[in-house]
């Protein structure tokens, strides 16, 4: 869909013509969560819009030291679509944040870094564009308890589909109709329990200017995705922050919880955000090249070879929370080993199915939904641009089903895999991040690392499991 504004004067009409009362600023921190402060649409001057509004950086995470607190936003007009979920009529811009110490675009905004990337491709003189097309997954719940202390740890999520349902007594019977363990891909109803809610969540996302494509029930119990239309590396993260914004709260509007996170449900399928991508030139696919394997060009084997190459960096980024790697595991279709294949799901990249050179792309498999999209794309794209800078060639292609494959044979085919667990993905950013400089400065690399280490790996490493307990106790 297009554009609700183009400008600030569009802006300031579109507004009075849907009462605004409420102009709400995002912008994205990060681990890609956004965040918000609201202005009353009284309070928003033409040279707010154009020169951005002051906020504390201090407070964000990572960010900014205390005696250097004060940033900018810089509202990106363009973005602007109306809030479907407030009692009165919001408009929500999102924005890049501004540093005033530096006089330049935040160097940790990934918003900003986002932009800063694809003018590393233009000026590399490689494409003018990089299209992106997120596929993310999602899990619906209607209970969720948690509970983390010293001497106890324990978790409880609950989903009508769940086969543990089947003896429950409920309020008007139990019908006993679920999707059962991997078994929940393309049923109808009434299997499939969520098709009015995922309708509800499709339509609105088509209100905040999503262009949708499909929605189905996914593999694992209580498990779904919705498809929108692919978009440029900024536009494409824009819309992944909006679809999260849109599952979460229809679901919470109607009781339910929505979540993203890769594994939370042991022995079942795993939420993933597949990402297509392409690169084009004076509008031609320099993916594409007919007759070839997969009718994929030389530049899109070494775009491939540079993701690849990389791999243990890229997925610092790409699957940046330990919850990623239980996914990351053999027998749940999980995309961990390092080949592609033309339309075959069990390779880390796929060749998806397309007629012609608009249709022509590489879908890479392995990253998930916990990542910033912004930064997941932008170190896609920079990986991918040194493999074709220093001609990477990838291991393939494999047209076998490599979930057959034993750990042995996947060694002695010498086929490279995705790295183990985060603390395997940060040290290979660590060792490995000289192809991210042309847009990350190494303060922005310096901090991600260290948060990583400080607010995911040590905190995961330090605490017992109840599997552990139950494993260990008695030795």
């Amino acid at each position: 869909m297009g554009k609700f504004v183009k400008n600030i004067d569009e802006f300031y009409e579109f507004c009075k013509e849907n009462e605004v009362q409420f102009v709400d600023f995002r912008f994205t921190d990060l681990k890609g969560m956004w965040h918000h402060v609201s202005y009353r649409m009284s309070a928003v001057s033409a040279d707010m819009l154009a020169n951005g509004l002051p906020f504390d950086g201090s407070s964000i995470e990572a960010w900014q030291p205390i005696n250097k607190s004060d940033m900018v936003l810089k509202p990106d007009v363009p973005t602007a679509f109306l809030d479907p979920f407030t009692a009165d009529s919001t408009i929500i811009v999102i924005c890049d944040v501004y540093d005033i110490y530096k006089n330049g675009l935040y160097e940790k905004c990934p918003r900003s870094i986002a932009k800063k990337a694809l003018q590393h491709l233009e000026g590399a003189g490689i494409g003018d564009a990089a299209y992106f097309g997120p596929e993310n997954e999602f899990f619906i719940f209607e209970d969720v308890k948690i509970k983390l202390a010293a001497n106890e740890s324990s978790y409880r999520l609950d989903t009508v589909d769940g086969e543990w349902n089947d003896d429950k007594d409920m309020e008007f019977g139990n019908m006993g109709h679920r999707a059962r363990t991997k078994g929940g891909y393309f049923p109808v109803m009434p299997i499939d329990s969520g098709v009015d809610l995922r309708a509800e969540m499709m339509q609105v996302l088509e209100d905040v200017g999503l262009e949708v494509v499909l929605g189905h029930h996914e593999v694992a119990q209580g498990q779904h995705e919705i498809g929108v239309k692919f978009g440029t590396l900024v536009e494409a993260a824009d819309n992944v922050q909006k679809l999260k914004y849109v599952i979460k709260m229809v679901a919470h509007l109607n009781g339910k919880s929505a979540t993203f996170m890769p594994k939370p449900l042991y022995g079942d399928n795993g939420n993933g955000m597949h990402v297509h991508q392409s690169i084009w030139k004076d509008g031609k696919n320099l993916f594409y090249k007919q007759g070839e394997y997969g009718n994929l060009s030389e530049m899109a084997l070494h775009y491939l070879g540079g993701i690849f190459k990389h791999a243990a960096a890229v997925a610092a980024f790409t699957n940046p929370s330990t919850n990623s790697y239980k996914r990351l595991i053999p027998g749940f279709e999980a995309p961990s080993i390092l080949t592609y294949s033309s339309q075959n799901r069990s390779a880390s990249c796929r060749i998806p199915y397309g007629a012609g050179e608009g249709a022509t792309r590489i879908e890479t498999r392995f990253p998930d939904s916990t990542s910033c999209p912004y930064l997941c794309f932008t170190v896609l794209m920079l990986a991918g641009l040194d493999g074709i800078k220093n001609k990477n060639v990838p291991v393939g292609p494999m047209d076998e089903d490599l979930f057959e494959l034993s750990l042995d044979e996947i060694r002695e085919k010498h086929i490279p895999q995705m790295p183990h667990t985060l603390r395997e993905a940060v040290e290979g950013l660590i060792a490995d991040h000289d192809f991210l400089t042309p847009v990350m400065t190494k303060e922005f690399i310096d901090t991600y690392q260290h948060y990583q280490f400080e607010r995911q790996i040590w905190p995961d490493e330090a605490r017992p499991t109840p599997f552990e307990i139950r494993s260990t106790y008695s030795c």
